[in-house]
């Protein structure tokens, strides 16, 4: 059995934790406002981590993270994961999602039509989204529904913490404001 080890850390978004093995980071925590209720969710999905010193790799990976809920533009796509045990359809799904950048967004449908499966598979990429075990470092809040409507998203504040993710980053998700004004008829 592959140990976890696991940290908990604020940023300015709040309370983030993140676990890994000797593989790579295989779960990471959204923020909450309490370093307690964060690690609760964390240890929920992988009850047999233990807190531990992170590695250089690790600490990088935190670093990141606290940069991006500072607002900067970041990059997770050279963090390393350990995505095993994961459905493969899905660890294909991931990959898509990881070329995602910064101030982008993507649709459900959209992804599964760049992995070669017909528009029944949004379903599939939806639940992808939903189950995805390292948050923010796959930028799932970058997938957005059809029409580019915000869709769903299971962390802690549901689509409000999407919302605010993609506001961080840039993105409008509401109508631009008309650039000309009624005349009021």
């Amino acid at each position: 059995m592959t140990t976890h080890q696991y940290l908990i850390f604020e940023t300015p978004g709040g309370f983030c934790g993140i676990a890994w093995n000797d593989v790579g980071i295989t779960r990471f925590q959204l923020p909450t406002r309490s370093a307690d209720s964060t690690e609760k969710l964390l240890l929920r999905r992988l009850p047999e981590a233990e807190p531990g010193a992170p590695s250089a790799e690790v600490r990088q990976a935190v670093d990141v993270v606290k940069r991006y809920f500072a607002g900067e533009e970041v990059d997770f796509s050279k963090v390393k994961l350990d995505l095993e045990g994961q459905d493969e359809f899905f660890r294909r799904i991931y990959a898509a999602a990881r070329r995602i950048g910064w101030g982008h967004t993507t649709t459900y449908g959209a992804i599964a039509r760049e992995l070669g499966a017909g528009p029944e598979a949004a379903r599939d990429v939806g639940q992808a989204m939903a189950k995805n075990p390292v948050a923010l470092i796959i930028p799932c809040h970058r997938v957005l529904a059809a029409g580019g409507k915000i869709g769903g998203f299971s962390a802690p504040g549901g689509s409000t913490s999407k919302a605010r993710m993609l506001e961080l980053e840039g993105v409008r998700l509401t109508p631009p404001e008309p650039a000309q004004q009624s005349l009021g008829f």
